[in-house]
């Protein structure tokens, strides 16, 4: 017979929660305290009607309910306390999780705007003739990204080490292939890299558990919100900018150096680290803007495709695809595809249907039909006129957001059927994540010696 010592049992799991709680950045310690008092009345009162400690522990967690709405709920009452974090107001001695994150974002951000410097010392500068910077933007500040989300997430020697490889096997796809100035592959590895890099960041981000769908969807939910701090940043620097060049122009020493050589590159890579920041510092307290964003432009885009299929249908006349029009359908497709997975991050899987669930259907149903357009007047003009790279890279990504749109369609057809649960579409869409990061590689790494790099 194994004798244990349950005091002992529950004071560990006291501290395993209370560990987990104080991760959370929304809660100050006196909250974490607050919440811990709590749980050990609870805790007394139910050991006293009869329960073991550790099933009294367990039904009175579940009482408090949710650790995420506890958060919000805190974060309600002290709103203040997020403004003070994003301050950095506090004790400048003690080293809080929020001023280590700090650090590591400040070191980050200073690497990004060195590191678009340090082609310099090898005679690569802003103004000279090629496609270095074109090719190779990524790569100074996706990387820093990376790695101040790996820190954070306390990631493994492995996923390290992954990342690195992915990082220098995009370094190598943008700099190994003697590209030309009038070669298409140069257009190509700009436009796909970012976007293969930026889901090598995505393994960053969920480097705390890679194989959690919620995760994965937490990481949409990032990028979404990076983006739009990424934008208003970039705004705030646009009027920095110009006061300071009026500034000094009011003195006739306009600095031209300063601002394009320096402020503006260093800035703009720094940027992409401090809005990664800003997302993860305030995560939780504030609701997301992008998925309220999408719950407004999500039936004005299914209004604007039903009108173009319309129009199409009374014409009678095809879809006039050419170099412009391909760029202009698939960032549509994209932008439908962002909209259906913003809308989806900010929905509760187990929340009814409701009339947005069919805005949605109505709007991936037109984005599936326009592709299906597109990708049939394509084939027919690669048959006529043989293939480039930039038909062939567009015609793969019309294929690649025609499968995610077309099984996006049955499955949400079949929840507002009440035939299918919610749960099964976020599923699909983080678990087809990958197969854009393979494309995007591919297209790096494949089409430019596939078609003699012209």
């Amino acid at each position: 017979m194994t004798v244990t010592n349950e005091p002992d049992e529950l004071e560990a799991q006291f501290t395993q929660w209370r560990d987990y709680v104080r991760r959370r950045p929304e809660l100050a310690s006196s909250d974490a305290d607050e919440l811990e008092d709590h749980l050990r009345n609870s805790v007394d009162e139910l050991t006293g009607l009869g329960l073991r400690p550790d099933e009294a522990f367990l039904v009175a967690v579940k009482r408090m309910g949710g650790l995420d709405e506890l958060s919000r709920e805190f974060a309600r009452e002290h709103s203040e306390r997020l403004w003070k974090q994003l301050m950095f107001v506090g004790d400048p001695v003690k080293a809080t999780p929020q001023r280590r994150d700090l650090v590591a974002m400040l070191v980050c951000a200073a690497g990004a705007a060195i590191s678009v410097k340090l082609p310099e010392l090898f005679g690569q500068g802003y103004d000279d003739e090629g496609n270095f910077y074109a090719t190779n933007l990524a790569l100074f500040a996706l990387p820093w990204l990376a790695a101040f989300l790996a820190w954070r997430r306390q990631a493994s020697i492995k996923v390290y080490a992954v990342l690195a490889a992915l990082f220098v096997v995009g370094a190598v796809g943008a700099n190994v292939y003697p590209l030309g100035d009038e070669s298409q592959s140069v257009a190509l590895t700009a436009s796909h890299l970012p976007i293969a890099l930026w889901l090598v960041v995505g393994l960053a981000y969920i480097a705390d558990d890679l194989r959690s769908s919620r995760r994965r969807m937490d990481f949409i939910r990032f990028s979404g919100e990076w983006f739009v701090y990424l934008v208003l940043i970039c705004l705030g620097g646009g009027v920095l900018i110009a006061f300071l060049g009026g500034t000094f122009s009011a003195i006739g020493n306009y600095p031209d150096v300063l601002i394009w050589q320096w402020v503006v590159p260093c800035g703009g890579m720094a940027a992409v680290v401090v809005a990664g920041w800003l997302v993860e510092a305030k995560q939780g307290v504030i609701e997301n803007i992008a998925p309220v964003l999408t719950r407004l432009f999500t039936p004005l885009f299914a209004v604007a495709l039903l009108a173009f299929l319309v129009a199409v249908g009374w014409n009678g006349s095809g879809i006039e695809v050419d170099r412009d029009t391909l760029v202009m359908f698939d960032l549509l497709l994209a932008v439908v595809l962002g909209l259906l997975l913003y809308s989806m991050s900010a929905r509760d899987p187990l929340a009814p249907r409701s009339t947005v669930d069919f805005m949605q259907l109505a709007l991936v149903a037109s984005a599936l039909i326009i592709d299906a357009l597109v990708l049939f007047t394509m084939t027919g003009r690669i048959a006529e006129y043989g293939t480039t790279p930039n038909n062939v890279a567009a015609l793969g990504e019309n294929i690649v957001l025609l499968v995610n749109l077309a099984w996006t369609a049955w499955l949400l057809l079949s929840f507002v059927r009440q035939r299918g649960a919610f749960a099964a579409i976020e599923r699909w869409q983080t678990a087809y994540l990958p197969v854009y990061a393979v494309w995007m590689f591919a297209v790096v790494l494949l089409l430019p010696p596939i078609f003699h790099y012209r």
